[in-house]
């Protein structure tokens, strides 16, 4: 796997990370100033569903980081893409369904990371 599929992949896995304990931890605090369009009586009652939408981010950024261990080029690839491949539906599901901002935040970073594989930069 090239530098930049490497980089790419562990600045997406830290993205997850971060919205994980965004989710999971810190929703009703810090959560209320990152998604401003949710009205504040919302935060303590979707806290639950935060947290599990967390956990999810969190298996996508164990997956990536996964990827960047795995010391077999092709097995490492494969993981990486099907993972990127993961985000970037997510990415597009969200922009449909909940803001458009989550095609730039999610999707991109995906997409970006999927071409480094395909036009092996």
């Amino acid at each position: 796997m090239n530098t930049l599929s490497q980089l790419i992949i562990g600045f997406i896995a830290v993205l997850h990370l971060y919205i994980l304990w965004l989710e999971m931890f810190a929703w009703t605090t810090r959560g209320r100033k990152v998604f401003k369009t949710i009205p504040e009586d919302q935060f303590e009652k979707t806290k639950v569903m935060a947290a599990n939408q967390g956990l999810y981010n969190g298996f996508l950024a164990a997956g990536l980081i996964w990827s960047l261990c795995i010391t077999d080029i092709d097995w490492s690839k494969n993981i990486a893409i099907f993972f990127l491949s993961c985000v970037l539906v997510a990415g597009i599901y969200g922009a449909m369904t909940a803001s458009k901002r989550i095609f730039f935040v999610q999707a991109v970073p995906a997409i970006l990371g999927l071409l480094s594989f395909m036009l092996k930069i």
